[in-house]
Parts: structure tokens; C-alpha cells; sequence
């Protein structure tokens, strides 16, 4: 398995969703560092902002309402340089793929140009009811393909480094 190297924020796609993150005092450990799994939590956040945002669909809704649950099932993580508590960061989902059930972006985490980690996460639909694998539900599939070709990251795209 090969590190991915780090990239400067501004190597982005300008047109790509970022949520801005402010690092604790709850989110560290003793050290005063970010507790890795924290960096998950703040993820499913960003994606919950990139719907409501930048989609514009209403995740809460689509999970209450429609009984579609959007939920990773695979997440890793390339941690480059730790975040410490009172950082401001920027959290910036790039889509990889679109899949029939699925959809698969990198997170990218960056105070100012640094990028401190970069989570590799796939996210399935299911029926919550039946909690079943359900195809990602067309209002859904057609915004993230349009956020992806807004971004210029089609399917199979490498970002610049």
C-alpha cells in the first residue's frame, strides 16, 4: 500500500464543497491532539453539510422521512501531521465514484495549505426498515454526479500533486 503524498489545499478543485471545522478542547486527547477518530465523526458532519449545502438535499429528511441510510462501510484514514486543539481546518470531499448502492469520496483535512490526513471513505445506501443495501436514490445519485463533474473529478481522475 502506497502513502499518498501530501497536497496543498489550493491543488483542490476551487469549485469543491469545504466545511470549515474548529479542533476542541473535547476533541483531543491529553496531549491537546485531535483524537483520531474524531477526524471520522467531523467527516460524517462535512457530508451532512455538503447535502444540505451544496446538494441540496436534506440529509436529517432522508434518513427520518425517506428511511434511506447513507453509512460508511469502509473508512481509513492517511494521518500526515497531527491537529491540534484551536486549529481551524477545512474539510473537502472529493467524490471517486458513483456506484449502483454506493459512492466513494476522499476527504481531504487541511489547516490553511497543510494537508494533515486525508480519510479514504465509501458510504452505502440502505432501507433502514430492513436495513438491506437499496440503490442510491436518484435525487442523490444525480446531485453527487453533478457535484463530481462541477468539481472536475470524474471517476478515475487523479487530483494534481
Amino acid at each position: 500500500m502506497s502513502r499518498p503524498a501530501p497536497i496543498p489545499a489550493s491543488s483542490l478543485p476551487a469549485a469543491a464543497f469545504r466545511a470549515p471545522f474548529r479542533i476542541r478542547f473535547g476533541d483531543c486527547d491529553p496531549a491537546g491532539i485531535l483524537f483520531f477518530p474524531n477526524w471520522f465523526a467531523m467527516a460524517n458532519a462535512a457530508v451532512e453539510d455538503l447535502f444540505r449545502l451544496r446538494l441540496g438535499i436534506d440529509f436529517h429528511q432522508m434518513h427520518a422521512a425517506r428511511g434511506i441510510g447513507t453509512g460508511f462501510v469502509h473508512a481509513a484514514g492517511t494521518f500526515m501531521r497531527p491537529g491540534t486543539m484551536g486549529d481551524e481546518v477545512l474539510m473537502t470531499p472529493l467524490l471517486r465514484r458513483v456506484g449502483n448502492a454506493s459512492y466513494a469520496l476522499d476527504m481531504h483535512i487541511h489547516r490553511g495549505e497543510e494537508e494533515l490526513a486525508r480519510l479514504d471513505l465509501v458510504t452505502a445506501t440502505t432501507q433502514l426498515a430492513t436495513r438491506t443495501s437499496t440503490p442510491v436514490p436518484p435525487d442523490l445519485r444525480a446531485a453527487l454526479l453533478r457535484y463530481q463533474d462541477e468539481c472536475g473529478n470524474a471517476a478515475g481522475q487523479e487530483i494534481p500533486a
